[in-house]
């Protein structure tokens, strides 16, 4: 595994040029899609966005705040066994603890969404009362997935094995089996009317039918954003687009709401690199990541 404190100055996304002992939060990609199911290709996400990112701003004029006034330091991609996904998970849990235990906040690019187990089973050793928002256009709710437990499509099931029940907070998914939005229901806060796709009819659900923040108190949060939660006329280039998601605008107001709770660690997957003929996507990609950094 790459150190955390060594990094290539090109191969950083714009405006993260922290040393990593001054550091507030660590960027690192996991650029793993060897469950995807559909379309391949998320693996080179974090190589791409980071590339793409000096085409950007580090201002945001939405929250008047500069990447440079903040301390992020991008530690750049691990270096991850392909075709072991076991090994590959176990890599990324142990990054995730030492930044962890370093007191920094982790902030992972990946990559498929599986990814995210690993970050969540080690946060929840550092925070036993976590909770995890999760911004998605699917459920991620299997048991399993053509005989497989390990996979993206199971990824939010492993991880209420971890937390529990009434942990998981889903918005903007409009995608999933009958049984996973059945079973989904009774385990985890989601519901099909949050599955809105416009500003007027899914915030004010989700500030004020739904107040996730004011709700969870000072307890330790976990943001996941699966990029394809944005609506594919936007969007497309992620594994498996889905019709009916969020605009740009929509999307980094939720970031920003969530982010006024006690965040402890997040990321951004799904995006798929083949898929993005113009390179529009990965200039989308990064100004959201922009977004939540700043809004962190």
């Amino acid at each position: 595994m790459k150190e955390l404190n060594k990094q290539i100055t090109s191969d950083r996304f714009i405006g993260c040029d922290s040393d990593y002992q001054d550091a507030d939060i660590v960027l690192f990609g996991a650029g793993f899609d060897g469950t995807t199911s559909y379309r391949p290709g998320a693996r080179f996400g974090g190589k791409v966005i980071r590339a793409e990112s000096y085409g950007l701003e580090s201002y945001s004029p939405y929250l008047n705040k500069e990447l440079t006034d903040i301390k992020v330091f991008d530690s750049g991609e691990l270096e991850l066994p392909f075709g072991n996904t076991e090994k590959t998970l176990l890599t990324i849990y142990k990054a995730q603890k030492q930044i962890l235990n370093d007191n920094k906040i982790p902030v992972m690019l990946g990559g498929e969404h599986l990814v995210t187990l690993p970050a969540i089973e080690a946060c929840s050793q550092k925070y036993p009362d976590l909770r995890l928002i999760h911004f998605d256009a699917h459920t991620d709710l299997r048991d399993e997935y053509l005989g497989e437990k390990l996979s993206h499509a199971c990824v939010m099931r492993r991880c209420w094995e971890v937390l529990g029940d009434n942990r998981i907070y889903s918005f903007g998914v409009r995608s999933g089996t009958r049984e996973e939005f059945e079973w989904g229901e009774k385990h985890i806060h989601l519901s099909k009317e949050y599955a809105m796709p416009t500003i007027s009819s899914f915030l004010p659900n989700f500030t004020e039918g739904f107040d996730v923040v004011n709700s969870l108190g000072d307890n330790p949060v976990y943001l996941t954003i699966d990029i394809d939660v944005l609506d594919p006329s936007e969007f497309p280039a992620t594994g498996t687009p889905e019709a009916g998601g969020v605009r740009f605008l929509e999307l980094i107001q939720m970031i920003r709401y969530v982010c006024g709770a006690n965040i402890v660690g997040a990321d951004l997957v799904e995006y798929s690199h083949p898929y993005d003929t113009s390179g529009v996507c990965a200039a989308t990609a990064g100004k959201v990541l922009r977004e939540l950094l700043l809004s962190i």
